[in-house]
């Protein structure tokens, strides 16, 4: 990974949405060729890609052709099959490498690496059998151990035998239980490596969650400055202990004062879509600068504070939103990801608002976000 990939290089994306159309995007700006396997045909990464495999994740002809066509591969998501990481790094160059993908994506893996590591997580257990009577303490969220996103694959109990329910309602897969925690608020940040050891950090966000799912982040984080600075020191612990490559966020909770790291996405994040608007260079560029072995970017705010709101698929319950008013404000910016169907739930773009501050800032998302519904 030490040679530097330089335009009009091939970058290979496994994955097709929203965070891959951005990278692709991206690099594209950067005078890369670009190349997507994704089964949907209509993924919105796809309909930018200069080619588009429209194949399974694990299809070995469209891997060998993407892994013999790229000149590097990244991915977009952190549940790609291992088997089709380890195929395509037989072929080209794999960043993140399947091994840091292979924990990121396993939550008894990634439990098992973090404390290995020495890093503060909080209390859980394993859970992989029926009669399993783990020694935490209730309430907890059983969570499994892979595809589990945006709230999903995940269950609140309240004792024994409700966790017990709770994993059959799962698939009886293994699963980490892991105790509720009285959370003063939750953090991330966005980081970026290169395989010479460069490293670079956004501002570290506040993030809030509805049903699991992201709907508000704001930065800078309303958090004392020692705290920001843990969360930045525990990412570069965290990377170089990885060997990662690529732009990676680290979820925190505050809990008592300090920092207990919750999961880690091998990729760029929702709560650092800001950077499309109010940072020197986006994390998809990043993103793509760090597996090309180039110097990494600027990651200072252009603007005094930030916002972002998503923009999931209720909003169309009662028709299209009237986009033209979220651009009443010249201190707001609309981003639609292209996906051909609105869905509870499913993310369908963002807002991104600036401000002096982040309380003006957040008044002026949540504005825009009501000002464009139909509802």
């Amino acid at each position: 990974m030490d040679a530097v990939i330089n335009p009009p290089a091939t970058i290979g994306m496994l994955g097709g949405g929203q965070l891959g159309r951005y990278a692709l995007m991206a690099a594209r700006t950067m005078g890369y060729r670009t190349m997507v396997l994704e089964p949907d045909p209509l993924a919105p990464a796809g309909l930018i890609a200069d080619v588009h495999l429209v194949a399974a994740y694990d299809d070995a002809d469209a891997l060998r052709r993407l892994g013999d066509d790229c000149d590097v591969v990244t991915t977009e998501f952190e549940n790609p099959p291992a088997e089709a990481l380890e195929s395509l790094a037989r072929r080209t160059l794999v960043a993140p490498s399947p091994q840091a993908v292979s924990i990121a994506q396993d939550r008894i893996n990634e439990k098992r690496f973090l404390a290995d590591n020495g890093l503060p997580i909080g209390p859980y257990a394993l859970v992989d059998r029926a009669d399993a009577d783990p020694d935490i303490e209730y309430p907890a969220i059983l969570k499994t151990a892979r595809l589990g996103y945006d709230g999903k694959g995940q269950r609140l109990v309240a004792e024994a035998s409700e966790m017990r329910a709770a994993w059959r309602m799962l698939g009886s897969v293994p699963c980490v239980l892991e105790q509720a925690l009285a959370l003063q608020t939750e953090l991330s940040v966005v980081v970026a490596r290169t395989s010479q050891g460069g490293f670079a950090a956004y501002p570290v966000a506040e993030n809030r969650h509805v049903d699991g799912i992201l709907d508000l982040s704001l930065v800078p984080a309303n958090v004392p400055k020692r705290l920001a600075d843990r969360a930045v020191g525990l990412a570069m612990t965290i990377t170089d202990a990885l060997s990662y490559v690529g732009v990676l966020a680290i979820e925190f909770f505050v809990v008592d004062g300090d920092l207990l790291v919750n999961e880690l996405a091998p990729r760029p994040h929702n709560s650092g879509h800001w950077t499309l608007d109010v940072a020197q260079i986006s994390q998809f560029e990043q993103q793509i600068r760090a597996i090309c072995g180039l110097g990494l970017g600027d990651t200072s705010m252009t603007r005094p504070a930030a916002a972002m709101v998503n923009l999931l698929g209720d909003l169309w319950d009662a028709g299209e939103p009237e986009w033209a008013r979220a651009f009443d404000d010249p201190h707001t910016a609309l981003h639609l990801y292209g996906k051909a169907a609105a869905r509870s739930g499913r993310k369908m773009g963002h807002l991104t608002c600036w401000a002096d501050s982040i309380q003006a800032a957040e008044v002026r998302a949540e504005e825009a976000r009501r000002s464009i519904s139909r509802c």
